[in-house]
């Protein structure tokens, strides 16, 4: 899933993008409104997130144009915090209004939120990629982002879908870190062996019963990771 950015603070671009990333979405930014329409038409993005005070053209006029020609979820983040800010831009068809200064969790939990929305209006019928697939006794559905096992339902992030799913469909084989950050990083270089071990070390701990003896995700020493079906 590819997502705008556009935001002309460059901290907090680079911090809205490094968030993003890190959940498993495609990101391309803008640092102002007329280069946020110019991106939005060149690489039609499935999501946006829109700064409301920028130069050239503000957030709520990007909103208008972009809602002229498509119907992509959109999240205002803005330091406007007074409650008529919030109405126009969910009147202008935004799907959140994100008031800043925003903590990590509170921008994924809402991306997240609006991600399953814009899945299930999508899937309007029979999709490999939003199957439910199980793993042990885990189901996992990608649509909602979620795992579920008796008693327990887990939040997860596109990344965590992608890995799971890249497991499943390779079950019984082992898979080395080169390939799995091609195909789930979408990086043809393999950067550095620590964040996927920290990534599949977080994961563990959120779908394992027991993380130090996973049955879902094994370690093949030396090598990479394994699922056994």
């Amino acid at each position: 899933m590819k997502v705008l950015v556009a935001e002309d603070d460059q901290l907090t671009r680079d911090g809205l993008v490094e968030i993003l990333t890190a959940e498993g979405y495609e990101t391309i930014a803008a640092e102002n409104g007329r280069s946020a329409i110019d991106l939005f038409q060149r690489e039609k993005p499935d999501f946006v997130c829109l700064d409301v005070m920028m130069p050239e053209l503000s957030g709520y006029e990007v909103c208008k144009q972009i809602r002229k020609h498509a119907n992509v979820p959109i999240v205002f983040i803005s330091a406007k915090s007074e409650e008529i800010d919030k109405v126009v831009g969910l009147e202008l068809g935004a799907d959140d209004f994100i008031v800043k200064p925003f903590g990590v969790k509170e921008v994924v939990a809402r991306i997240r939120a609006v991600t399953r929305r814009c899945l299930a209006k999508t899937n309007d019928g029979p999709s490999a990629a939003n199957e439910r697939f199980h793993m042990a006794d885990l189901t996992i559905s990608p649509a909602e982002l979620r795992a579920e096992r008796p008693g327990s339902q887990i939040d997860l992030s596109l990344r965590d879908v992608q890995i799971l799913r890249m497991f499943f469909e390779n079950a019984n084989r082992v898979l080395d870190r080169p390939t799995i950050f091609r195909t789930c990083w979408g990086l043809k270089h393999f950067p550095n062996s620590r964040t996927l071990d920290q990534h599949i070390s977080q994961l563990r701990k959120r779908i394992e019963i027991d993380p130090k003896n996973p049955v879902i995700i094994k370690t093949v020493h030396g090598v990479g990771y394994r699922y056994d079906a």
